[in-house]
């Protein structure tokens, strides 16, 4: 009977651009920054590498639909290179596929990197943005990603009964934690603190979205390397060894936009990977076990509506949670603890491996004092990819051996 990924793959390597409006790099140069990073780190030679998995989601303004680049830029040794892509969780998904690679004992040693150059390309989540057909063009040609998004809002106020200034304010300390936590972080894309009151004054975007409230694109590129428990130890002597303890992905069925008992103030993906992923991992209080997040704050409302769907707040009681700081860097469960998609960036491809990079650094201690998580034993990474109403969702989970 399938057990899940639970403690049979070990990351021994990860790497990490920093995010940003990287004008002077190709994605060929952010995938060889990333990946001098994470081999310095895994301690091995490339000729160990096995097999690899490239994530990218805009493959014709990028590096295309192969993954040949992967191989030709890296200078791979005649491997097996797959391309992975599904939307904001392409990144997670070429991680997945490593890591099964190795569960299923047809590899020892695997790369997972995911890249993407955004802002060359001058996308900004516009209508007729890359990928939509001419029909949904037609018929959907005044829906932006803000104003899909703030319905989520609207959505949650009318069910929990919590007036819409209450909602903004909450937000906006969302908003400002993040860019407190990206303030600190050398390799984020926005570097500069924020106070609610800014937030709260900012220009409307898609009400109650302002300014402050969306994320931007971003180009970057992050890699991880897989392997085996026993082949981790013989590497890493005498070092903590970081685990997979859940990957699990869940993907609208069409219900959510085909029915009205969707209430349309929560994921419906994003609560059935959560769950799974628990059971996966064995976690069974995850308020109390989940050490740290990094969620998919594409924009802050999301970022507070996942906070129950991951069933870390009670449902109706992220508010309050969010006012009491239990997200805050300090606080019980900090998250977006490296400034999340609204200040480190989103290059949609490397996103997922980003998070999970975060995550790995707070478990092994690396950061300076000022970032540090408190006892940071088990990470949670969740990605969010399209529209409330028709998405996919992934959560990846990590911790100590």
């Amino acid at each position: 009977m399938a057990s899940g990924i639970r403690d049979k793959v070990a990351i021994i390597g990860m790497g990490c651009t920093k995010f940003g409006e990287r004008w002077d790099s190709s994605a060929e140069d952010l995938m060889v920054e990333a990946f001098t990073e994470c081999m310095e780190d895994a301690g091995i030679e490339k000729k160990e590498i096995q097999a690899a998995y490239l994530g990218t989601h805009f493959d014709e303004v990028n590096v295309g639909k192969a993954a040949l680049p992967l191989s030709v830029v890296l200078k791979l040794p005649y491997i097996p290179v797959t391309r992975t892509e599904n939307y904001c969780a392409t990144a997670t998904e070429a991680f997945r596929a490593a890591c099964y690679s190795v569960a299923a004992g047809v590899y020892d040693i695997v790369l997972a990197l995911g890249v993407e150059k955004l802002k060359d390309t001058g996308y900004g989540g516009l209508p007729g943005g890359a990928g939509r057909g001419v029909n949904s063009f037609m018929i959907e040609a005044n829906r932006t990603a803000p104003g899909a998004f703030a319905q989520l809002a609207t959505a949650y106020s009318a069910k929990w009964g919590v007036p819409m200034d209450k909602i903004k304010r909450a937000i906006a300390h969302v908003s400002a934690k993040s860019h407190a936590n990206g303030a600190i972080n050398p390799k984020a894309h926005l570097r500069k603190a924020v106070s609610e009151e800014q937030i709260m004054a900012a220009p409307m975007v898609a009400y109650p979205l302002g300014l402050f409230d969306c994320c931007g694109v971003s180009d970057g590129a992050a890699c991880a390397i897989v392997t085996t428990p026993e082949i981790a130890k013989s590497i890493k002597k005498n070092q903590d060894i970081v685990m997979v303890k859940a990957l699990q992905i869940s993907v609208s069925s069409g219900a959510e936009e085909a029915y009205t008992k969707w209430d349309g103030a929560h994921f419906v993906t994003t609560r059935r990977a959560a769950q799974a992923a628990y059971d996966e991992a064995g976690i069974k209080d995850p308020r109390s076990e989940i050490s740290m997040m990094e969620v998919h704050d594409c924009f802050s409302i999301t970022e507070l509506v996942t906070y129950e769907d991951l069933h870390i707040s009670p449902k109706g009681g992220a508010i309050e949670d969010v006012m009491n700081g239990f997200y805050d860097l300090s606080g019980q469960c900090p998250c977006q603890v490296d400034g999340g998609l609204k200040c480190y960036g989103h290059p949609i491809g490397a996103s997922g491996l980003r998070m999970l990079y975060a995550m790995y650094e707070q478990i092994l201690d690396r950061v300076p004092e000022e970032r540090k998580v408190k006892n940071a034993r088990m990470g949670l990474t969740h990605n969010l990819g399209g529209v409330p109403w028709h998405n996919v969702a992934a959560v990846a989970i990590i911790g100590k051996d």
